[in-house]
């Protein structure tokens, strides 16, 4: 880890920028090593780990969904019983070191636009650095998504999203609404519902469970809805909406129990809990939104990247309005199969940038 301490009147020179140190960001910082391109990766978190570091304590290692290896590198001889985010911030820590990626960190990216010479400005809170090319790898966990409900500001409990969800020892004895249809509302439902007073499924589509494997051609299905939504410019989708919710043992006991029992979204909030539109109401001190994330791609604004229909237009890893910008970790590349794969996709493109810049070959 490095500890920036610059002055916030620098200008530093790059390549490239790397903004984000997840597995996004990590991945492409590697390909970018092996492909001698002078580069920068820039990370507000304040130690390795990306959004794993946040995660809380109850989600161990052996509960998590879909963690792939960086390149290079395997985990292997991981405790399944230990905190996810220790696990995976040591590893990404390791990793790292090994690759000597030098990551900087804190920093905060406050704006990219345009700078000099055709170059990119990106102003931080450690200084300025002008690029080249910019990977974007932010992810999502940054900007958690919070619905809004009549009645909402009227509500006398808790309030909190799994953005800083802290296990389920804090809802002992509570009556508790979980808001959400993804992975992440069923994990808070089976463990809150072994301590709290009663809990509340709350979604607004019925769930769709997943009976069976999900293997490599319902994968390459799911990113390909995905990937169809980014090029029109939307913004991406939720993994559950395209993939469904994995029927394991733990949501068959859960569904079996009642734990899993949805209702439909209610029709507002009160003081007290909330009503439905038929007049039912639940008696609550706690709504836990479990609702999403959305892509935490603000710094961009000034460089107008986004479509009408509210998203960025990709074509692979490139910003169809500015191909001096990639997103890895967006849309089709979210998972950490994909990450891994669009850093090396994003490498390859920017190699083919800087090639045509330096025999001043018109961009395509």
């Amino acid at each position: 880890m490095n500890d920036v301490t610059r002055d916030v009147d620098t200008v530093d020179v790059a390549d490239v920028v790397v903004v984000g140190a997840g597995q996004a960001g990590l991945s492409s910082a590697y390909h970018l090593t092996r492909a001698g391109l002078d580069h920068v990766v820039l990370d507000h978190a304040p130690r390795p780990g990306g959004a794993w570091q946040f995660r809380w304590p109850s989600l161990t290692y052996g509960r998590v969904h879909g963690m792939h290896a960086l390149p290079g590198m395997e985990l292997v001889g991981a405790d399944p019983l230990r905190p996810s985010s220790e696990v995976i911030g040591e590893y990404f820590g390791a990793y790292e070191d090994r690759f000597d990626l030098r990551v900087r960190r804190p920093v905060d990216v406050s704006a990219v636009r345009e700078g000099d010479g055709g170059r990119l400005r990106v102003e931080t809170s450690a200084g300025v650095w002008s690029a080249r090319a910019l990977i974007n790898a932010t992810g999502t966990w940054d900007r958690p998504f919070w619905p809004r409900y009549a009645g909402q500001e009227t509500f006398r409990g808790r309030q909190l999203h799994t953005a800083n969800y802290p296990g389920p020892q804090e809802f002992a004895g509570a009556r508790v609404i979980v808001v959400g249809g993804g992975t992440s509302a069923v994990q808070h439902l089976l463990e809150i519902a072994e301590v709290a007073a009663e809990t509340t499924w709350v979604t607004r589509r019925p769930p769709v469970f997943r009976d069976g494997g999900f293997g490599e051609a319902e994968g390459r299905a799911a990113v390909a809805l995905v990937d169809e939504r980014v090029r029109r410019g939307l913004p991406p989708q939720s993994v559950v909406s395209v993939t469904g919710l994995p029927l394991n043992e733990a949501v068959r006991a859960g569904l079996a129990s009642g734990v899993l029992d949805r209702r439909p979204v209610f029709d507002r909030i009160t003081a007290g809990g909330a009503v439905w539109a038929d007049g039912s109401r639940v008696d609550a001190d706690v709504i836990l939104w479990a609702t999403g994330f959305r892509a935490a791609v603000d710094h961009l604004a000034p460089l107008r990247l986004r479509e009408p229909g509210g998203g960025i237009r990709v074509e692979g890893t490139t910003a169809v309005r500015d191909e001096r910008i990639h997103l890895v970790g967006y849309g089709p590349s979210a998972s950490t199969i994909g990450a891994n794969r669009a850093g090396g996709a994003a490498v390859r493109e920017i190699r083919r940038l800087l090639a045509r810049e330096r025999v001043g070959a018109p961009a395509a």
